[in-house]
């Protein structure tokens, strides 16, 4: 870990100072048998230094950062058994620690060297099917260049189709027509997050020791299929049986499947079995209140039951228009959650504030507006046995469509 947080951060001064050792060192292992090969005699070319990387991510994403001290040339292609994606760069003397590119979450395993004459490769292997979302190099002024990739799950036969191209990909043709997207058409997309699964079973029902997991599949089912029977509409579950997934793993399912709105459903328990009604959450780094927090905190818990780090993102790497996305996107998520509570109002048992936000982890999509849902309390006797009533399901679950419809009609109408 000391390692990983040292490459975290470097200023332009420090990379200046340092930058000689980690040449003299880069070259070191460069002209090492146990690297590669000695370099021929009419090998003119200095090597390219690569003296500083990071490897971060999950168990759905993945990024690598690698600094060099020029420009660095590269390109692609994807292998399999296991799923790999593999960088082939000009000769490049690598200096930095293991410990900065350390294999976690998505990633089984980073190798790189010398494999050639002139030539040298990154090779990151997958647990499972990946996909490359973005390859580019960025000019970082007197700090040199930054090489970054970001990877992420993707299904076996989009997988399929990228190892067709097996030839090296020059990375000016990398494109986003090699990242997941749903055929183009006018439905709009729900991604619908049935909170909960498989080993995580959720808060458990006072009375009738009703599992979460269960009532949210229930429900999440149900608002699928009323959704897909409005024209225009389309929606997706992020999961239709009891299995465990993962929070980033919930939010990249939506983002590769098109989704224009993320919805997670939950029906929590509480220390306080008085507290009945519905709650919408949006997302924010600083709790609304004791309650928000408190459920933040264990919704977040989710990923510890499979022993799942936290994603980290290295301030360094986060971009500026990113980060007005993620505004823009806030701002759809306030607009979403007020809709659904004047769906629900009248209709619908409210808690006392019923829009409330917090940290919650799964409503991190920095590009889908996104809420969670607290359906009702299974602390609570009369809200445990509501949410057990197909009927009432059936009519917060109309309510909750009513509330999606209105949120995309300004947003229909406002289209040239």
């Amino acid at each position: 870990m000391r390692g990983r947080r040292q490459g975290l951060v470097f200023t332009r001064l420090t990379m200046l100072v340092l930058r000689p050792l980690f040449v003299v060192l880069a070259l070191v292992c460069a002209l090492s048998p146990s690297v590669s090969a000695r370099a021929s005699d009419d090998d003119a070319a200095a090597p390219l230094i690569a003296y500083n990387a990071l490897l971060v991510g999950d168990d759905a994403r993945a990024r690598l950062v690698v600094d060099f001290d020029r420009k660095p040339e590269f390109s692609y292609h994807y292998l399999k058994d296991p799923a790999r994606v593999v960088i082939t760069l000009p000769a490049t003397a690598f200096g930095f620690s293991d410990d900065a590119v350390e294999a976690r979450g998505l990633i089984s395993d980073i190798r790189y060297g010398v494999t050639g004459p002139g030539q040298s490769r990154i090779v990151l292997s997958a647990r499972e099917p990946i996909q490359m979302t973005l390859a580019e190099v960025r000019e970082e002024g007197d700090a040199g260049f930054r090489l970054v990739i970001d990877l992420a799950i993707a299904d076996s036969a989009l997988f399929e189709k990228l190892l067709a191209g097996r030839q090296e990909t020059p990375a000016a043709a990398f494109a986003r027509q090699d990242v997941a997207a749903p055929e183009e058409d006018d439905s709009f997309v729900v991604a619908i997050d049935a909170g909960h699964g498989g080993i995580d079973t959720g808060a458990i029902g006072e009375d009738s020791q009703t599992l979460e997991k269960d009532i949210t599949l229930d429900f999440a089912r149900a608002f699928a299929q009323k959704l897909q029977a409005v024209p225009g509409y389309d929606s997706y579950l992020t999961r239709d049986a009891d299995i465990y997934l993962s929070l980033t793993r919930r939010v990249e399912l939506a983002r590769q499947h098109g989704a224009d709105l993320f919805i997670s459903l939950h029906a929590d328990s509480l220390n306080q079995p008085d507290i009945s009604g519905a709650t919408v959450y949006t997302l924010s780094d600083r709790a609304s209140d004791r309650l928000a927090a408190a459920l933040a905190e264990r919704e977040n818990l989710s990923n510890e039951i499979m022993g799942i780090e936290a994603s980290v993102e290295p301030e360094e790497v986060t971009d500026i228009l990113l980060d007005l996305t993620r505004r823009e996107t806030q701002s759809f998520s306030i607009s979403l959650a007020d809709q659904v509570v004047a769906a629900f109002e009248g209709q619908i048992s409210l808690i006392n504030n019923p829009h409330r936000y917090a940290g919650f982890m799964v409503l991190r999509a920095p590009d889908i507006p996104s809420i969670l849902l607290e359906i009702g309390f299974l602390s609570n006797p009369e809200d445990e046995k509501r949410m057990l009533d197909p009927v009432w399901r059936d009519k917060l679950v109309d309510r909750l469509v009513d509330a999606v419809t209105r949120y995309r009609s300004p947003m229909v109408s406002a289209m040239p």
